[in-house]
């Protein structure tokens, strides 16, 4: 079968590595599979060159771009499109509008969020246009769908839910020596305890809020640090929170990363503090790696996290809550061994690329099931 995915960038985030590690296993079945950027190529895009999977971007400029979309279109042709999968509002309308007359057989659309951003309202109209050539869309989680069809954004007859998957084998449960080279990449004690967060810098995942909370467990908890993973554009904004609440010296930033999974293994607590979510990744790896985990209750992090099981809940929004949630945690070092290896056996079961691959698998077919 002919796919191309069609994206805004392959930039790091929990939606490009989806479709990275999607279209992996797409081209180990047999599939030809491109990947069509409607902006940039991204950080991530020379992951597929080894496997001669194509990454072409179209250098789409603000506004209607005719040259973006002819681009698009020849791209399109030339791979034969028999599938495209888009993924989210702005790069579907655009494949959409650029595919017309192509013949492509099914077009599908992967929602990767709850699209709770008010001031989308053009965006979401143009999208909805869009989705009378539309086969399917897929929702990352029973959230997002409900969510969306409750909204009038996509028609219940066209809704599924696909949750994301990730390869579970490639992840390691944390491990000693782990914690030993990260306290030592980061310059802290080795009997520091280590609270992590991986995601972009961005309001949606609330690290400000984490900051907070993070103040309130070290008063009581000094031998503690916090460690947030990833890059935005509130990295500045988030140093300047870390140095009011007066704990910038146990608040690190590594940046943006390429060995997330080793970096893991070396913490001790996982926290997602997000106000807006769908299915996250970083919370399926997290699981992988068998660590407690603390998440806020919102998009399909309670699909995920069931509270006391796999892991703790708390209403988002609430830094004293996430204090008193990972405090507790780290007193009971063996509730928390227990919920980082319901976790493990949870993603084993329900989280990985196979099931997702399969349930994609089906709607390029055309079934409804």
């Amino acid at each position: 079968m002919n796919i191309t995915h069609f994206v805004e960038n392959l930039n790091r985030g929990g939606l490009e590595r989806m479709v990275l590690e999607l279209v992996r296993i797409q081209h180990r079945q047999g599939h030809r599979c491109q990947v069509v950027c409607l902006f940039e190529p991204g950080a991530q895009a020379h992951e597929l060159d080894a496997l001669g999977v194509p990454v072409n971007a179209c250098g789409k400029r603000q506004g209607l771009d005719l040259h973006a979309l002819r681009q698009a279109r020849l791209l399109l042709r030339a791979h034969a499109t028999e599938v495209l999968h888009t993924h989210n509002a702005v790069a579907h309308y655009q494949a959409v509008l650029a595919s017309r007359g192509l013949g492509v057989r099914h077009v599908i659309n992967t929602r990767h969020g709850m699209g709770g951003n008010q001031r989308s309202g053009r965006r979401e109209w143009l999208y909805r246009q869009a989705l009378a050539c539309t086969d399917a869309v897929a929702t990352v989680c029973e959230a997002a769908c409900r969510d969306a069809v409750a909204r009038g954004i996509v028609p219940r007859q066209k809704a599924r839910v696909v949750p994301n998957g990730i390869r579970v084998e490639s992840f390691r449960r944390a491990s000693d020596g782990m914690r030993q080279r990260l306290r030592q990449m980061l310059g802290v004690p080795p009997q520091t305890r280590l609270i992590g967060n991986v995601g972009r810098l961005n309001w949606a995942k609330d690290q400000a809020g984490l900051i907070r909370a993070f103040r309130q467990l070290h008063e009581r908890w000094p031998d503690s640090a916090l460690v947030l993973i990833g890059d935005g554009e509130l990295r500045a904004e988030l140093q300047q929170c870390a140095l009011t609440e007066g704990v910038a010296g146990s608040v690190h930033f590594p940046g943006d990363r390429n060995d997330v999974h080793e970096l893991l293994q070396g913490l001790d607590l996982f926290v997602l503090s997000s106000l807006s979510e769908g299915y996250s990744m970083a919370l399926l790896e997290a699981c992988a790696v068998a660590l407690p985990i603390v998440a806020t209750d919102v998009g399909g992090n309670g699909e995920i996290i069931r509270d006391g099981d796999t892991g703790r809940l708390v209403r988002a929004g609430n830094p004293a809550a996430l204090a008193t949630a990972m405090l507790a945690l780290l007193q009971a070092p063996q509730q928390a061994t227990a919920l980082g290896d319901a976790a493990r056996l949870w993603v084993e079961r329900h989280g990985s690329l196979e099931a997702m691959a399969a349930r994609y698998a089906q709607l390029y077919q055309g079934s409804t099931d």
